[in-house]
């Protein structure tokens, strides 16, 4: 899986992802794709669906519900993990420990439906689509 983490999570989740998962994942966050400079979604959303085969971890729930972004989103063939409010809140250790307690199923998800958005919930290992 090539997982890109957006802004609105610490660029440490991503790191610390892309270490533990190295050489079996892509794990990039959004400082190391694209520098310092603050991309507008309409710039990153449609480049990553040039490059193929991406998966967003993103804090911005607004990409999954509001018309434009989520049109955007989908005509790049992405498919998104947005984390409810209340996972967004916990710390980065429990966070990470969130994400990894579905990571096998968020690759599932990833390789058998595309487009998609999904929210990625407190508890269980179930998404709901968005």
């Amino acid at each position: 899986m090539k997982l890109f983490v957006d802004e609105n999570l610490p660029p440490q989740l991503a790191r610390g992802l892309a270490a533990l998962f190295n050489g079996d994942h892509e794990v990039i966050c959004h400082r190391d794709k694209f520098g310092m400079q603050c991309r507008l979604d309409e710039e990153w959303i449609p480049e990553l669906g040039r490059e193929g085969d991406w998966v967003v971890l993103s804090g911005d729930v607004n990409i999954a519900r509001k018309r434009p972004q989520r049109e955007l989103f989908f005509r790049s063939n992405l498919v998104g993990f947005f984390p409810r409010p209340a996972v967004m809140e916990l710390p980065l250790a429990k966070k990470a420990a969130r994400i990894l307690s579905v990571w096998e199923r968020m690759v599932g998800i990833s390789r058998d439906v595309r487009p998609g958005v999904f929210e990625l919930q407190q508890r269980g290992d179930q998404f709901r689509a968005l």
